[in-house]
C-alpha cells in the first residue's frame, strides 16, 4: 500500500522510540485541511483513471510493485521521483505500449477496464501523452499528423500550430531535426487537436529552454484548464471542464503554471508521501528522496511486525 503523507508519523511511533522523519515533522496544518477538503471533493467527484495493485515488469525486472491510485475528473496530479524509480514506465504502461507487462492490478479509466487494451483503443477513449522522447518520423508530415490526432473532429491547424509559435513546422517531417523546445511545441499541438480526457505528461520541462519553458506551461495550463468555444469564456468553461492530468516532474518548474491538486512520490516502484505539490517539492529539495525511502522503509517494518503478533 502506498505510503500516505498524512499518516506516517502516526503508523511509526507505537513501534519505534526513533522520530519520524524530516517530511512528517514537518506537515502542517494547510496541508491537512487541503486533504480534507480534497477528501470531500472525491466523495462527489467522478473518477476518470484508478489503478489497482497494479504490478508492472520489464522483461524479467518487475519495475512497478502496487500501485494504487485515483484521479478524478478535472484533477490535475503530480508525480515526483528519482530517475529510475517507475514513473515513466507507469506512464507508458496508462498508454498501453508493449514491453510493458501488467502481471497484475487493473487499469481503469472512467469506470471502463482498459487494463490490456491497445494503445489506439486507448487514445479513442480519451487518454493523450506528451513524451519525454518522442521518436523523428520520416516520411510523415507534422501537419497530417495533427489532422490524425483530431481524428474525425474538424480542426484550423494552422490556427492550432500559431498558438504554439509552431505554423512554419507544419510541413516538415516528424521531429526530424527539431530542437527540444520545437518537439516539446509539436507534441503540445498534437495534443490541442486531440484534446484528450486524461493527459499524461512525462517530464514537461526536459530538454527546454526558459523562454519555451513558458510557451509550453502556459498551452499545458490551457489543455488541463480545458479549450473552451468561442460562445463560451475560459471562466464559465473552467466551472464544467473535465480534463484530468497526470505529469511527471523532477525539476518542479511546470507548478509555476499549472494548477496542481495533488501530488505523490514514487520511489522504487512504490509511491508514498502524498501532499500538496509544492510542499513535496519543498521537502524533497531540502532533504532529497532518501527521505521518501525512509518513509517505506517504515512501512515494511510495520508489516512484518503485524506478521508477527
Amino acid at each position: 500500500m502506498p505510503h500516505k503523507f498524512r499518516a506516517a508519523a502516526r503508523r511509526f511511533a507505537p513501534f519505534s522510540p526513533a522520530m519520524p522523519s524530516r517530511c512528517h515533522r514537518e506537515g502542517n496544518k494547510a496541508g491537512r485541511t487541503h486533504r480534507a477538503a480534497h477528501r470531500a471533493k472525491h466523495r462527489k467527484g467522478s473518477i476518470m483513471l484508478e489503478i489497482r495493485d497494479l504490478h508492472v515488469c520489464i522483461g524479467d525486472v518487475e519495475v512497478l510493485k502496487g500501485i494504487d491510485l485515483k484521479i478524478e475528473a478535472g484533477e490535475t496530479f503530480i508525480l515526483f521521483g528519482p530517475n529510475g524509480s517507475g514513473k515513466t514506465t507507469l506512464l507508458m504502461t496508462l498508454m498501453g505500449f508493449a514491453n510493458y507487462t501488467v502481471t497484475q492490478g487493473q487499469i481503469l479509466f472512467k469506470g471502463q477496464d482498459i487494463t490490456h487494451a491497445p494503445m489506439y483503443e486507448r487514445a479513442r477513449l480519451g487518454i493523450g501523452m506528451s513524451f519525454q522522447r518522442p521518436p523523428t518520423i520520416h516520411g510523415l508530415k507534422t501537419g497530417h499528423l495533427v489532422k490524425m490526432c483530431a481524428r474525425e473532429r474538424e480542426v484550423d491547424v494552422e490556427d492550432l500550430a500559431r498558438k504554439v509559435n509552431f505554423d512554419r513546422f507544419l510541413e516538415r517531417d516528424v521531429n526530424a531535426g527539431f530542437s527540444g523546445g520545437e518537439i516539446k511545441r509539436s507534441e503540445m499541438l498534437q495534443l490541442m487537436a486531440q484534446r484528450p480526457d486524461l493527459v499524461l505528461f512525462d517530464e514537461p520541462e526536459s530538454g527546454v529552454d526558459l523562454e519555451n519553458m513558458a510557451l509550453i506551461g502556459q498551452t499545458a495550463r490551457q489543455l488541463l484548464d480545458g479549450m473552451p468555444p468561442a460562445s463560451c469564456s475560459m471562466k464559465q468553461h473552467k466551472a464544467r471542464c473535465k480534463t484530468s492530468g497526470l505529469i511527471i516532474t523532477h525539476t518542479g518548474y511546470i507548478l509555476e503554471y499549472v494548477n496542481a491538486d495533488r501530488g505523490q512520490v514514487m520511489y522504487d516502484g512504490h509511491l508514498c508521501c502524498e501532499a500538496r505539490p509544492r510542499d513535496i517539492l519543498d521537502h524533497v529539495s531540502k532533504y532529497g528522496y532518501q527521505e521518501c525511502l525512509r518513509c517505506l522503509d517504515s512501512d515494511a517494518a510495520l508489516g512484518q511486525i503485524k506478521e508477527a503478533l
